[in-house]
C-alpha cells in the first residue's frame, strides 16, 4: 500500500508581484524516486524551500515526513537530507572529518559517528580518499561527499537539487546508480530537481513536468505517454524490403491503423492500439522480408516537447 511522504496542497509562495509556486499539489510516496522536472527559473528551488521549511508559503500547506514545514522547521531537517547543486565543506579537514563533524551536529556519540562515516564513505567510493582534504576533491568527489553528509542522519526523504550539475558523464552514470541503490536497498524517498531529462528517465519512478511555478503533469513515463500521445498511442517501427506501395496500402486498411510514413525501407506504423500481430503477418503474407519491427516508446524527451507544443504553450 502506498504511504504519502511528501504532501503539497494548494502551495504558492509570491514574491511581491512575482508568483514564483502557483497553486502546487503534490504527493510523493514512501521510497520512490520522484523527479522534479522543469527549466531553470521554473519555481523548483523554492519548492525545495518551503518544503525544508526555509521558506514560508504564502497560501497552502506542506507535509514532509507528517510534519507541517511551516510550523516544525527543525523538526523536519531531522528527518530530510537536502543536497544543493554546490556542496559547501570546511576545505582544510579532510572528507572523514567533515563528516564526522556533521554527525556530532546531529548528535552521534564519537563512535557512532565514526563507525557511520566510514560505512558511507565506503558506500559513496570514496575510502580511498577519506582522510584526503576537501579542498582538493574534484566536483564529483564532492558531490558524492555530499551524499554521504546528508546521509549522515539516516534520514527518511533526501532532497536533491541538480545534484549532477558540472559532473563527467560517467562520473553522472555512478551517481545516478548510487542514488538508485539507496533507495532500492535502505527505502529511502527522494525527490531529485533537475532540468536532465534523460538523468530523470533513467532513475525516477514519477515525474511531474513544472514550468513556471505550476505543475503541468505528472505520472510515470508510461502514463505520460499514452496521456499526451492518445490520438496515436501505439507506433510500429519496422524496416521491409521491398517496401512497396502496395504494402504500404495494405498496412494503411488494418483495422486501428491510422497512418504510415515511410523513410526508404523504413516504416512508422502509427496506430490507435496495438496490432503488432496483423502488422507483421500481413507484411510476411506479402512476400516482403520483414528485416525489423519493434514497438516505440515514447521517452521523456518526446513527451515534455509534446506537452509544451501543446497544453503547455497555451
Amino acid at each position: 500500500m502506498k504511504q504519502p511522504i511528501i504532501e503539497l496542497t494548494d502551495l504558492t509562495k509570491r514574491y511581491g508581484e512575482h508568483t514564483a509556486v502557483d497553486g502546487l499539489t503534490l504527493t510523493v510516496n514512501r521510497g520512490e524516486i520522484f523527479g522534479l522536472l522543469g527549466p531553470n527559473g521554473a519555481g523548483k528551488s523554492t519548492t525545495i524551500l518551503m518544503m525544508l521549511g526555509l521558506a514560508e508559503p504564502t497560501s497552502g500547506s506542506v507535509f514532509v515526513c507528517g510534519i507541517n514545514s511551516t510550523r516544525q522547521p527543525i523538526l523536519v531537517k531531522r528527518k530530510v537530507g537536502y543536497l544543493p547543486d554546490d556542496v559547501g565543506f570546511y576545505e582544510d579537514m579532510t572528507g572523514l572529518e567533515n563528516l564526522l563533524y556533521t554527525a556530532r551536529l546531529n548528535g552521534l556519540s564519537r563512535v557512532q559517528a565514526e563507525e557511520r562515516a566510514e560505512k558511507l564513505l565506503e558506500r559513496v567510493g570514496l575510502r580511498e580518499a577519506a582522510r584526503k582534504k576537501a579542498g582538493t576533491y574534484s566536483r564529483g568527489m564532492r558531490q558524492r561527499l555530499g551524499l554521504a553528509d546528508v546521509l549522515i542522519k539516516q534520514p527518511e526523504v533526501i532532497i536533491l537539487d541538480e545534484p549532477t550539475l558540472g559532473i563527467d558523464p560517467e562520473g553522472v552514470r555512478e551517481f545516478l546508480q548510487l542514488i538508485q541503490a539507496l533507495s532500492r536497498d535502505e527505502g529511502i524517498t527522494v525527490l531529485l530537481s533537475s532540468h536532465h531529462l534523460h538523468q530523470v528517465q533513467q532513475i525516477c519512478d514519477r515525474v511531474g513536468l513544472f514550468v513556471g511555478g505550476r505543475m503541468l503533469a505528472e505520472g510515470d513515463i508510461h502514463s505520460l505517454s499514452r496521456q499526451l500521445f492518445s490520438k496515436e498511442p501505439v507506433v510500429i517501427e519496422t524496416q521491409v524490403s521491398p517496401a512497396s506501395p502496395a504494402l504500404i496500402d495494405k498496412l494503411r486498411q488494418i483495422d486501428g491503423v491510422s497512418r504510415v510514413e515511410q523513410d526508404g525501407e523504413k516504416l512508422a506504423v502509427h496506430c490507435l492500439k496495438d496490432v503488432t500481430a496483423v502488422i507483421s503477418r500481413t507484411i510476411v503474407e506479402s512476400d516482403a522480408a520483414l528485416l525489423h519491427l519493434t514497438q516505440k516508446e515514447y521517452g521523456l524527451d518526446e513527451i515534455y516537447h509534446r506537452y509544451f507544443e501543446g497544453r503547455g504553450a497555451s
